[in-house]
């Protein structure tokens, strides 16, 4: 076979998994050594644990946790605002199963382009059909829509009585009359223990360096969204799982290591809505409120650490924390990823996960980072391919969004991709919210450059130019509808 015939080898900017070679394996097998070499350490954690998780690495991960957050907080964090999980995925269905009830919680809203795994574990809480799309700008979720659209739900329910300035008021939980969801006759399935609160709504959102779309939701917003929260009985689940992942966006490409990092490069660039629910406008415990607070921090080691490790933590008031850790599945034994936080905590408190995030880990995704978008510039702005938030001086996360000159359509470019390039690329519909689809989606692509090997990235993005460039220059036949084309496969990510 000719060089000129050889297939093309396979790249893939769909994936959004960890290039193998940024995994901590030596930093890791360190820690596990520790732990198990230790019998004060092994024994108990090898043991049923108790039911919030494993203490220490609770007080770690809060003393860690106030000094990337430091210039956000009135004051730092405390072990008993964390909960250890078995990571962001499993803790999603944990908080559902504590703080939603499938005839009281009327919605799911999710910030779309969302994180498509997602949809089905609400779904596997009762709430298929459910899903609804909320829209994103420059400054992230749109609250405009999202006000108007609880506004509308409140009126409709049953229940429903207004105060005298327009807000929705309802009574108690437990007088049996609450506002229901809509078309429900009954108050709650699940019992209301002293533990446990349903939310009327649960809002979903990935505030920094967002999945799908990379947007990192401004400072205005979040204290919008944590307003609306309250006003309408809404629990905010955050994925905050890119957050230390950043770098500048004008990062020199070539540069291998970060030697000295910079105290903006260890410390987060905005509060977390968690932050703001503590602090903002009298904070979650403020007069008149519950306690529970109106926004849990979803976290997880597995995008600064490795994935295999299904270990995480959730952060938010007392009250909430206490009440997750009493959902059934871990109170049944305790605490999930119970040995594997015995090793995350010989991570934390030897100081080497923070080595590997500002030493490694920021500066490959830099490079990573730098090296595509370079060749997107180079290549794709000239086609009239768009790059959203492109004047921040702050980037990370694992994503790229792109939105394609018209009339190409996402589902179509990444068909012919696959088929003429051996290119995988993520389009737009896949990141749609189950049912209630967006239709600019079809324009929009996502890319990782997280996965493939560095040295692949900037030809992946010269293969979509000359894909591009064919589908610009002929005219698009049926068999490059989006309706005409399959799905692409995706795999778990």
């Amino acid at each position: 076979m000719t060089e000129k015939h050889r297939p093309k080898s396979s790249i893939n900017l769909l994936k959004g998994w960890p290039n193998p070679c940024l995994l901590p394996v030596a930093q890791i097998n360190a820690a596990s050594a520790s732990a198990l070499s230790d019998p004060n350490v092994s024994t108990p954690g090898l043991l049923y644990g108790p039911d919030p998780g494993y203490w220490p690495l609770r007080e770690g991960i809060a003393t860690w946790l106030s000094r990337f957050y430091e210039k956000h907080l009135k004051a730092s964090i405390h072990a008993e605002r964390i909960c250890i999980t078995g990571g962001a995925s499993q803790n999603l269905a944990s908080i559902l199963q504590v703080f939603s009830d499938p005839v009281y919680t009327r919605y799911i809203w999710m910030v779309s382009p969302t994180y498509f795994r997602v949809c089905p574990i609400f779904e596997d809480n009762a709430f298929a059909g459910r899903l609804r799309s909320v829209a994103e700008d420059d400054e992230g979720i749109d609250v405009d829509f999202l006000r108007k659209r609880l506004q509308d739900e409140d009126q409709n329910a049953p229940g429903y009585e207004a105060s005298g300035n327009g807000s929705p008021t309802h009574r108690p939980h437990n007088d049996g009359h609450e506002v229901r969801s809509n078309g429900n006759t009954k108050d709650t399935l699940k019992g209301l223990q002293p533990w446990r609160k349903a939310y009327r709504n649960v809002i979903y959102a990935v505030p920094t360096f967002s999945n799908a779309s990379s947007r990192t939701m401004t400072l205005r917003r979040r204290q919008e969204l944590v307003q609306i929260a309250r006003q309408y009985d809404a629990l905010v689940i955050t994925d905050d799982v890119y957050d230390q992942l950043q770098w500048p966006s004008k990062q020199d490409a070539e540069q291998s290591t970060y030697d000295d990092p910079s105290p903006s490069l260890q410390q987060a660039l905005l509060p977390r809505l968690v932050d703001i629910d503590r602090w903002f406008q009298g904070g979650a415990e403020r007069h008149g409120a519950d306690g529970f607070g109106n926004v849990v921090s979803n976290a997880s080691f597995s995008k600064i650490a490795a994935p295999g490790v299904r270990c995480g933590w959730a952060e938010g008031s007392e009250s909430f924390i206490w009440g997750l850790s009493k959902c059934g599945s871990s109170a049944s034994g305790g605490a999930p990823s119970h040995m594997t936080s015995t090793f995350m905590t010989q991570l934390l408190s030897s100081g080497e996960l923070e080595k590997h995030i500002y030493n490694t880990l920021q500066p490959a995704y830099a490079r990573r980072y730098n090296s595509m978008n370079s060749a997107i510039e180079r290549h794709l702005l000239p086609l009239g391919v768009i790059l959203p938030q492109s004047d921040r001086d702050v980037v990370g996360g694992y994503f790229l969004w792109l939105e394609l000159p018209k009339p190409l359509v996402a589902e179509a470019v990444a068909q012919r991709a696959k088929d003429e390039e051996n290119l995988i690329i993520g389009q737009g519909p896949l990141f749609a919210v189950y049912g209630d689809e967006r239709k600019d989606l079809e324009r929009q692509v996502r890319l990782c450059f997280s996965w493939e090997a560095e040295e692949n990235l900037s030809e992946g993005i010269q293969r979509l130019a000359t894909v591009i460039r064919k589908m610009l220059r002929d005219p698009l036949s049926p068999s490059d509808t989006a309706a005409s084309r399959p799905s692409l496969p995706v795999g778990g990510y």
